[in-house]
């Protein structure tokens, strides 16, 4: 489990692949910031951009990690699969504060970002999610964007999908990734944990007996 607060940028430094053919992963080699691995063991639990992945090795004096990642994860998550910088976060501790919301690490869908400006002191952040993902978006509702905990400010449900609006503050734009989006970014989302039960108890049951 993760909070959806990063502690740390990455950088994706390598990437080569674990097969000939399109059906085999790849793996990772990350660069994290100092002091980042002090704590970290293998087999950890590392969410990068949203997705949980697990460490494979480590080297602390160099500040690295490497993970390994499957097709289908590529297939189903953005930001993986080249070099380039990653929000990270590590799992969360039965100790530790609960500073955004429960968030599991398994990437529910890919949003497309279709505005990215200034307003006042802050950032408008507006994507379209599957339509698929819409009944699990709320005003005020949670909503992980990269691996980013947000608070969604409107929405508005359109034939192509949801699009929902998010206020970014300066820190959030300095310290993660959402900084460097442009509209047609395409970003990982996870839904609210509690909002995908409360689906699950509305509907059981409701579908016919075959």
């Amino acid at each position: 489990m993760f909070t959806g607060i990063v502690i740390g940028l990455g950088h994706i430094r390598s990437v080569s692949t674990l097969g000939s053919s399109s059906g085999h992963g790849k793996r990772l080699s990350i660069e994290a910031p100092p002091g980042f691995l002090n704590d970290v063991q293998l087999g950890d639990s590392i969410a990068l951009n949203g997705a949980c992945m697990t460490v494979t090795s480590f080297d602390r004096e160099r500040h690295t990690f490497t993970i390994e990642i499957s097709a289908e994860s590529l297939s189903k998550t953005a930001g993986l699969a080249d070099p380039g910088p990653v929000n990270l976060e590590k799992a969360l501790r039965a100790h530790d504060r609960l500073g955004g919301h429960l968030v599991s690490g398994h990437v529910d869908g890919l949003g497309s970002v279709t505005h990215f400006a200034p307003v006042g002191e802050s950032w408008e952040l507006r994507v379209l999610a599957p339509r698929e993902l819409g009944r699990f978006l709320a005003y005020k509702g949670s909503i992980t964007v990269n691996g980013v905990s947000l608070t969604v400010n409107r929405i508005a449900d359109q034939p192509e999908g949801c699009e929902f609006s998010i206020n970014l503050i300066p820190h959030t734009v300095q310290n993660t990734t959402l900084g460097t989006l442009q509209p047609g970014s395409r970003v990982n989302l996870e839904v609210d944990l509690i909002a995908r039960y409360v689906e699950r108890m509305l509907s059981a049951g409701t579908a016919p007996n075959t």
